[in-house]
């Protein structure tokens, strides 16, 4: 009752199914669905930790899809796809994916992507590292909520952030006034697996802007240190 649920989109039936059964011998809920439509009617009934993404799909473009799964959850994607170019990474995670995984891949490293996805998603079953309860940190006129890994406005509304756009803002705020590297923010960002380029994090940071209404032109939460990184310029204060 209680195990991670994965869904898997993908019309491919045999790797399709090869990933259910693998997932299942892992100790994972499992729902699969062939087209667009289909995994957006179980994403309606259905509880979900992650989903597994394939961009090649026979009803819609897998890219576009990724805006509709979010109108319904902010559960984890990882893209799954045979188009393995950088451009389709960034385009990927541009649209709100959180991992990007190129076919052909071993079913182990799979398997690793979606326990860490999971793992992040759930905030470590409610305990940040080193086992302290996570932080309620306000920095401006915005609240970050590390239980619910949720950021919420001035008027209580939640920026819907994605876990990765999460977990690079939290590093930031850890690190308040501090510059942090790409490098760095990496780091933060993947935790174990996730591949993730340098241009990537750009956009995420460009994301995380625009949810939190940071003007990208001329920004006062989060300042671009040219040739190194980005640095939170508010100082933070931790909530009870």
């Amino acid at each position: 009752m209680n195990k991670p649920t994965v869904l898997v989109i993908d019309d491919n039936a045999p790797l399709r199914d090869a990933i259910r059964e693998t997932l299942e011998d892992d100790g994972y809920a499992v729902f699969t669905a062939s087209h667009a439509q289909e995994a957006l009617s179980v994403l309606k009934v259905k509880r979900t930790d992650t989903i597994l993404l394939d961009l090649m799909l026979p009803d819609a473009n897998g890219l576009t899809l990724i805006a509709k799964i979010r109108e319904q959850t902010d559960a984890p994607v990882i893209v799954i796809s045979g188009k393995g170019a950088l451009v389709d990474k960034v385009v990927g995670l541009e649209m709100g994916a959180d991992d990007y995984l190129g076919k052909p891949f071993e079913m182990k490293e799979l398997s690793a992507r979606v326990k860490a996805s999971i793992r992040r998603y759930k905030g470590a079953g409610g305990k940040a590292k080193g086992g302290d309860a996570p932080r309620r940190v306000r920095f401006g006129t915005h609240i970050l909520d590390g239980a619910k890994f949720q950021v919420y406005d001035a008027a209580g509304t939640s920026c819907d952030l994605t876990t990765m756009e999460f977990r690079l803002l939290e590093a930031l705020v850890a690190a308040n006034n501090q510059v942090l590297t790409r490098e760095q923010l990496l780091d933060k960002a993947r935790a174990d697996n996730l591949n993730v380029s340098d241009r990537a994090i750009d956009i995420q940071i460009a994301r995380i802007r625009k949810k939190i209404g940071d003007d990208s032109k001329d920004p006062t939460i989060i300042k671009t240190i040219r040739g190194v990184g980005y640095m939170l310029t508010c100082d933070p204060e931790e909530l009870d």
